[in-house]
């Protein structure tokens, strides 16, 4: 049991219409009560209602600010422990002072996550539960948010769970079998191992099938836009975030470094990165940009390069062809409001049709036709359905697929009759694994890791 009080600011430190202070632990209600004064103790009041009143000085008196404060007794609120939220006007020195004279009680500061990481101890969210609430306050687009949302209601926990149960009963029958032989026999048991194992790997292959989708959802996709110079690459970064990101000029080279951006595509993330144009070059300045645009391109997941319509390809072009071989690439050919003077052939020699898009940025045209190549690019087209359970945490991944590859060596001993005992050994290890997902086994300091990851007041 955790029987200290703590406290955080809960909302973005700076200017706004409010500011939460969060305050939770057995003391809650108690320590907050010596700093406010109302018409009714905090003490008295109903939970979950709120309550107007004043934060005071206890040492001279002095009132320190005009709040509201809402009371949550356990084990119904956030955390399963008394939490009291104070909410009083947003700005730096308003909060400050309030937390201040808070923690001048018997309260000290929350570390980064704690209120989520008490309420896994709690036992209100298990670790994925909880670990899905850092990607709902990071979510870059409505579908990861959506995503995120349903792991938070325990989407996958169930899931995890009801494997879990499934290979507990069969742990169960090889104990018996192992304790009682008389009672069973070698080739039945061989048998139900292999088909609840074979069952189990199908479930988990399912969970798996949606992980790449589920990662990029989750991370988004970096995105490099590259070309020569002054073929328009600016300025598709800027409509594809309906912004004036980056400087748009005739002069070639005018992009010197990386700029970077964030949108959304059809519900995808993308991570833009409009890169400096990549030519030979005797300026120093571009040459660092040409070289930071090579780097870019090494690191992305998609690229973006953009030719000319109105040109034929230059000699650069097509050795940039030969090096996108092999990688996540549309071809753009930019301009189409101008007469056509590149052989789209070649490009097609080079690229699948689908993955070559010519529009014009100028007039807004054929904009949709490179969100849908994107789409189809990564996911056939359309993401599944919003009934399907994404995977997305690489923690979960990893464990997933180490619980896959112990069920398949248990499977496959089961196949050739090896001693029942031996392969109990694969189904639990399987077993674990699946419980480090939803935390049922897992280290303190893994624990302490991923709550470290959380903001804090969360």
């Amino acid at each position: 049991m955790i029987s200290d009080t703590i406290a955080a600011i809960s909302t973005a430190v700076g200017e706004a219409g409010i500011a939460i202070i969060r305050v939770s632990g057995t003391d809650a209600v108690k320590e907050t009560e010596r700093i406010f004064k109302s018409k009714t103790p905090l003490t008295e009041v109903p939970t979950h209602t709120v309550t107007y009143g004043h934060i005071f000085n206890p040492k001279d008196g002095i009132k320190v600010e005009e709040v509201l404060a809402i009371v949550m007794r356990a084990p119904r609120s956030f955390t399963m422990e008394d939490v009291v939220e104070i909410h009083c006007h947003g700005g730096v020195v308003s909060v400050k002072r309030v937390l201040d004279l808070l923690l001048q009680q018997d309260v000290r500061l929350a570390e980064p996550g704690e209120f989520t990481k008490r309420a896994f101890i709690n036992g209100r969210l298990d670790l994925s539960q909880a670990e899905a609430v850092i990607d709902l306050i990071r979510s870059k687009s409505d579908r990861a948010f959506n995503i995120a949302l349903k792991q938070v209601d325990g989407a996958l926990s169930k899931k995890i769970k009801q494997i879990r149960h499934e290979l507990i009963e069969l742990m169960a029958h090889i104990e018996v079998n192992i304790d009682y032989p008389e009672h069973d026999v070698q080739e039945m048991t061989s048998s139900l191992i292999v088909n609840k194992s074979t069952a189990a790997i199908e479930e988990i292959d399912r969970l798996l099938k949606t992980a790449s989708e589920g990662k990029i959802l989750r991370e988004g996709i970096v995105t490099a836009i590259v070309g020569r110079p002054n073929v328009g690459k600016s300025s598709l970064l800027n409509a594809l975030a309906q912004e004036n990101k980056a400087i748009v000029t005739d002069i070639p080279g005018t992009t010197r470094d990386v700029i970077e951006e964030f949108v959304t595509i059809n519900g995808i993330p993308l991570k833009l990165l409009d890169t400096a144009g990549i030519r030979e070059t005797t300026d120093l300045v571009e040459q660092i940009g040409v070289e930071k645009s090579r780097n870019a391109l090494e690191q992305a997941d998609l690229i973006l390069f953009v030719v000319n319509y109105n040109e034929p390809l230059h000699e650069d072009e097509l050795a940039m062809m030969q090096q996108l071989q092999g990688k996540q690439t549309i071809v753009i050919a930019n301009k189409t409001d101008l007469p056509q003077q590149v052989d789209l052939k070649v490009l097609y020699s080079h690229f699948p049709a689908q993955q070559v898009v010519t529009l014009s940025i100028l007039e807004q045209e054929g904009l949709d036709q490179l969100e849908k190549a994107i789409s189809g690019l990564f996911f056939s087209g359309t993401l599944e359905s919003n009934d399907l359970t994404y995977v997305s945490n690489v923690r979960h991944i990893a464990l997933l697929k180490q619980a896959r590859q112990s069920l398949e060596e248990g499977k496959e001993a089961a196949e050739v009759y090896v001693p029942i005992d031996m392969i109990q050994i694969d189904i639990r290890l399987a077993w674990e694994r699946l419980g480090e997902i939803i935390g049922d086994a897992v280290s303190e300091s893994l624990i302490d890791q991923i709550f470290s990851q959380f903001c804090l007041g969360k």
